[in-house]
């Protein structure tokens, strides 16, 4: 049930948009094991005056930050840091262009249908 962010200047992705999100997808399912239909991924470019990358870094510089429940593993979270790195190269992006940030969030702090969320209606294992 992650929730994802990706960022980046505009331009770059040309129409991409449906494979990109493919991609970064494949990598929340192979780094946290989530189902392959739980997916929850925003694309946001933003104009070059509205995205200042750090110094020597590339065209397709992007940050990702993804909101997951807290209980993940640090191997899970290295997983999914490779597989995102992996599935982006394909689009250009280094791995210097490439900055990850999580958000560990408990379940009190999720709400789905009008519900708070509990360990016993996500549907899949989050402590992997």
């Amino acid at each position: 049930m992650p929730s994802t962010r990706f960022e980046t200047a505009s331009g770059w992705i040309a129409g991409r948009h449906p494979e990109l999100m493919a991609a970064i997808q494949r990598a929340l399912v192979e780094g946290l094991l989530i189902p392959e239909g739980d997916r929850d991924i925003r694309v946001l470019e933003y104009p070059s005056a509205a995205f200042a990358p750090p110094p020597g870094r590339g065209p397709h510089y992007s940050v990702i930050e993804i909101s997951l429940i807290t209980g993940r593993s640090v191997t899970a979270k290295a997983r999914l840091y490779a597989a995102l790195q992996r599935e982006l190269a394909a689009f250009g992006i280094n791995a210097g262009d490439l900055k990850v940030i999580l958000h560990d969030t408990p379940y009190e702090n999720w709400g789905i249908r009008g519900a708070p969320l509990t360990p016993a209606n996500i549907g899949f294992k989050v402590e992997v």
